[in-house]
């Protein structure tokens, strides 16, 4: 009997020692500093940046940035453009965000276009099918949220507003660095302009290609307010619960406590016995 109140006392002990619970283990170890670039309750804003000393296009959740240039642009007289940014969340997302079910991806970019852009109209430089539409992906890591196709551009100064709805395709627990997110801005335009010989002869476009940087290119990501709750970012539920009710401190404390009971009735019986 002494051998059995033994081994109950033993798996007490052992189960009021602190188990890892399930979740990100790197959110619990280190919760990331408070960083602007980050988003947060207050700050849900994907804003797009360029510099072109590297050839560099970034996004982060901040309106501030010393480092970018106002617009990026790109120009030819005769010839295609083409256009392929990659705007990288830099620093990289170190929070486990939730996107609301109900929620929507709302996009608006400043874009500025001259040329052609437009395949098989016989109007202009593009041919041969050598032009592509503009093209919005939004990536979260390696998986594509929707992809904005514009049609409706004009020569000149656009506002490309689109919309991304979130449906069962789409990934609405963004995990960390796992989840980073990445902005791809795809167009190909063609110029054709020909300066002729001393002013006669000449004729055609040339092709550009703008877009301003900062808040007037910019993602509002649909981010729940309840993924910043200490409970969520240590791996709980979106509702402040956790995914299985055997890793919750309470009921290990609950067993433990059984566990106890159970010995001390043993021992109180074998001392019975002995008296």
């Amino acid at each position: 009997m002494r051998k059995i109140a033994g081994l109950a006392v033993f798996m007490a002990l052992m189960m009021l020692v602190p188990v890892q619970a399930g979740g990100n283990v790197a959110v619990q170890q280190a919760d990331p500093a408070d960083d602007p670039r980050q988003p947060s309750e207050e700050n849900k804003t994907l804003h797009m940046y360029y510099n072109e000393s590297n050839s560099k296009a970034w996004t982060h959740f901040s309106m501030q940035e010393n480092e970018t240039l106002e617009k990026y642009s790109e120009e030819v007289n005769d010839g295609i453009i083409d256009i392929d940014l990659k705007f990288r969340m830099e620093p990289m997302l170190a929070k486990r965000v939730y996107m609301d079910p109900d929620g929507l991806f709302r996009g608006s970019f400043d874009i500025l276009v001259e040329g052609d852009w437009t395949n098989g109209d016989n109007q202009g430089a593009c041919d041969q099918n050598q032009c592509e539409e503009l093209n919005i992906t939004l990536m979260a890591g390696p998986n594509q949220v929707d992809v904005h196709q514009e049609t409706g551009l004009v020569q000149g100064q656009n506002t490309v507003v689109f919309n991304f709805a979130i449906d069962e395709s789409t990934p609405i627990d963004w995990d960390g660095s796992d989840y980073s997110p990445e902005v791809r801005v795809k167009m190909k335009l063609a110029g054709n302009y020909n300066p002729g010989i001393a002013g006669f002869l000449g004729g055609g476009d040339p092709a550009k290609f703008e877009m301003t940087m900062g808040m007037d290119s910019r993602i509002e990501v649909p981010i729940d307010d309840a993924s910043f709750s200490e409970e969520f970012q240590e791996g709980g539920e979106i509702d402040g619960g956790s995914s299985d009710s055997e890793d919750a401190p309470g009921f290990t404390l609950v067993v433990a406590s059984a566990a106890i009971a159970m010995a001390v009735f043993v021992n109180s019986r074998q001392e019975d016995e002995e008296n």
